[in-house]
């Protein structure tokens, strides 16, 4: 999939664990910890999962224009350059010692060197660590998330260049997320109309294209016979790719549920999908052996439905690794 929103970070596990058999929470948190899943700011400026072998081509790709549209906030917050590189270098000094930092742990660190990590500075300065290669998701020590160097979590650098990154990052696009528009891609990326309209046509002769009113929709030959959905439900995490990875979400969103599942902020809620249609919402109370879930449907649902749900819930608890309550 080339990335994973994740600044949800629990349903971000589960988003990876819908796409997987057989998957637990516990085995994609040690792949988290073990730095074969890196969670990172990537393509548009938030967080994502991406695996190690795909960090450093994304970021080289992606990070350029995330830090141009960074540089006005940063510069209001007096996060000069010199103050960032004074910053980076306390962070690459700290955690080549203590190898995993938290936030507050980080905060002290640059506080007591005079750097003001207030009114979000600190959010800025890591987030330009990370832009930079510095840092990355490290160890979670307790239930707190860290930072490591980049460097020492994923030693091994595969290498790109732009051409053959923009190549890759639109094969994995439309391969998992097909069939997209270009102007799906260019959200979802990040990157500039003309980068993306690049990538698109360094690829396009794997894809075939399909027209829907004034839209091309580009998808893999092999899915241009799909005949639709039946007895198909699925429990989906907050900010899933099956919205977010979109411009348009009508095909799988109506436009009378909209703010149900999105609010007016832009916060995706976990989503109940049946046949491809987003048709309710779900939410869950995690105790310290159980999980609860409660769901919310938009429309009626026959008893079919109805035990297909359950099935999803069961599956989330097993996820889990929880009773549910």
């Amino acid at each position: 999939m080339g990335a994973i929103q994740a600044q949800d970070f629990a349903m971000s596990k589960w988003a990876i664990g819908q796409r997987m058999l057989d998957a637990n929470d516990e085995i994609i948190e040690a792949a988290l910890n073990d730095g074969l899943i890196i969670r990172t700011h990537l393509l548009r400026p938030t967080w994502h999962l991406v695996s190690a072998e795909d960090i450093y081509w994304t970021l080289e790709l992606t990070a350029p224009r995330i830090k141009s549209s960074m540089k006005s906030r940063d510069k209001a917050l007096g996060l000069t350059p010199d103050v960032l590189n004074k910053s980076f270098s306390l962070l690459e000094n700290q955690l080549s010692i203590s190898f995993n930092l938290n936030r507050d742990e980080i905060a002290v660190i640059l506080n007591t060197a005079g750097i003001k990590t207030d009114e979000n500075r600190l959010s800025h300065i890591l987030m330009n660590a990370e832009l930079d290669g510095l840092i990355c998701s490290g160890r979670r020590t307790g239930n707190k998330p860290s930072f490591g160097l980049l460097s020492e979590r994923v030693p091994v650098r595969k290498i790109l260049n732009k051409d053959e990154s923009l190549a890759e990052l639109a094969q994995r696009y439309f391969t998992s997320h097909g069939p997209a528009t270009l102007k799906d891609f260019t959200w979802w990326s990040g990157m500039s109309v003309a980068d993306a309209t690049k990538a698109l046509a360094l690829v396009a002769s794997d894809f075939i294209s399909v027209s829907v009113g004034s839209e091309k929709y580009w998808l893999k030959a092999e899915e241009s016979n799909f005949k639709g959905l039946s007895n198909s439900v699925h429990l989906l995490p907050a900010f899933d790719e099956f919205l977010i990875a979109y411009r348009d979400r009508s095909a799988s969103l109506e436009l009378v549920h909209n703010r149900k599942a999105i609010s007016n902020n832009g916060i995706f809620y976990p989503v109940i999908a049946i046949n491809g249609q987003v048709a309710g919402t779900w939410k869950r109370t995690i105790q310290k052996d159980s999980v609860k879930i409660e769901t919310g449907l938009f429309i009626p649902v026959d008893k079919t439905t109805n035990a297909l749900i359950e099935k999803e819930i069961e599956f989330f608890s097993h996820f889990l690794n929880r009773k549910l309550k």
